[in-house]
């Protein structure tokens, strides 16, 4: 599992034109889920995610939580987080999760981080969606399931 997390001033989500997701402080998450992916990887992730003190306290460390700055998540699935680009220069695709098994995961994501962030704002699964940020920063960081030790 990865999930890219931008820290935002403001993020939204577009689809046909109409917003369907937007936040205002808080973490834009970029979500890729992988066929060996399990609820307890995702819940390990979750916690990491949502335990990283990424923004800026009153001496200007950073020191503060997600929920110490009262901020919100924006999470939009992203298979392509799992482009193989070794070979050639059209990215392989293989070792996405199948898209029953992702979305399903996407959704147990959003229901989990529901529970401990007030304000969770999605994306739509599989759709042509339009990702609009104020990355504040920039501030990225990579979390990537593999790497991971809680």
């Amino acid at each position: 599992m990865k999930f890219v997390i931008q820290r935002v001033t403001s993020a939204s989500v577009t689809v046909d034109g109409e917003v369907i997701g937007a936040i205002d402080k808080g973490f834009l998450v970029l979500i890729g889920v992988a066929d060996d992916d399990t609820k307890e990887i995702a819940d390990k992730m979750i916690h990491k995610m949502t335990g990283l003190r990424i923004f800026e306290d009153s001496e200007g460390k950073t020191n503060l939580s997600l929920d110490q700055v009262g901020g919100s998540l924006l999470l939009i699935s992203q298979f392509t987080l799992y482009a193989n680009c070794k070979k050639g220069f059209r990215p392989s695709f293989i070792e996405a999760g199948a898209p029953d098994f992702a979305n399903e995961m996407y959704e147990y994501i959003i229901s989990e981080c529901k529970k401990v962030v007030p304000k969770v704002e999605t994306g739509s699964f599989g759709a042509d969606m339009k990702v609009s940020l104020l990355n504040d920063g920039p501030f990225t960081i990579i979390l990537d399931s593999r790497d991971l030790s809680i």
